[in-house]
């Protein structure tokens, strides 16, 4: 038995994937596994680093539109 090539077993992999779940779920299936680029708690640390969690819970409720 020859085995598929990577290639191979992406394309029949992403067939499957859009086949079972269309392809807006595919998508957001493969998006569960992008890891992200840089260091996020280095990024985090700068951007919040004069904000209490108080501050940061107020201002994440203040943007919220009202369902």
């Amino acid at each position: 038995m020859k085995l598929a090539t990577l290639e191979q077993i992406r394309h029949v992999g992403l067939e499957a994937l859009q086949r079972e779940l269309g392809p807006t779920n595919a998508a957001r299936f493969l998006r569960l596994f992008d890891g992200g680029k840089g260091d996020y708690t280095a990024r985090r640390r700068t951007l919040f680093r004069r904000k209490s969690v108080a501050t940061l819970a107020r201002e994440i409720r203040s943007r919220r539109v009202a369902a």
